[in-house]
């Protein structure tokens, strides 16, 4: 495996882990400029398998929980969050779109909601400051004004209502 810190894409198995960070086999990839060129060249297969696409190297590459991961949030409750993506875009969070997966870690849909993202440490404790808990023993996030319950992954739209 090359040392040097540059991996072509078809230099051995390539995986985005959970951990928000790059690897070429079991080998994590530590240079930032490559771990930022492959967040940005990232593509989806129609049969849902993810590759990478760089110039005109092709390489399948396996995501163990989502492409994208949420690394840091910018903002707060009463004006809205900005979230900083692992390909470094900025975009605005959708509350409505925040769920709790396994473990209890949170999720929101990035890139017009056609993507989940998984937050990082940094990221959700920074949001956790905007979760209150409720008369029925359940979460909800208040932002802007308005409540979105915290809900499984795995349900569809939320519900949402105006904070009280």
């Amino acid at each position: 495996m090359a040392r040097a810190g540059f991996y072509t894409v078809e230099a051995g198995k390539i995986s985005f882990r959970r951990d928000g960070h790059w690897y070429v086999d079991e080998e994590r990839i530590d240079n930032p400029r490559i771990a930022l060129l492959f967040s940005r060249s990232v593509g989806r297969a129609p049969d849902g398998s993810y590759f990478l696409q760089v110039g005109d190297e092709r390489a399948l590459i396996t995501v163990e929980d989502t492409p994208y991961v949420v690394k840091s949030i910018k903002g707060n409750a009463h004006q809205g969050f900005s979230l900083v993506l692992n390909d470094e875009t900025v975009e605005r969070l959708d509350p409505g779109s925040l769920s709790i997966g396994a473990d209890n870690v949170l999720y929101c849909l990035v890139k017009q909601g056609q993507h989940r993202a998984r937050f990082l440490r940094p990221a959700y404790y920074h949001l956790s400051q905007s979760l209150h808990a409720d008369d029925n023993g359940g979460f909800f996030f208040a932002i802007m004004g308005k409540r979105y319950p915290v809900r499984p992954a795995a349900r569809g739209a939320s519900n949402v209502t105006d904070a009280t």
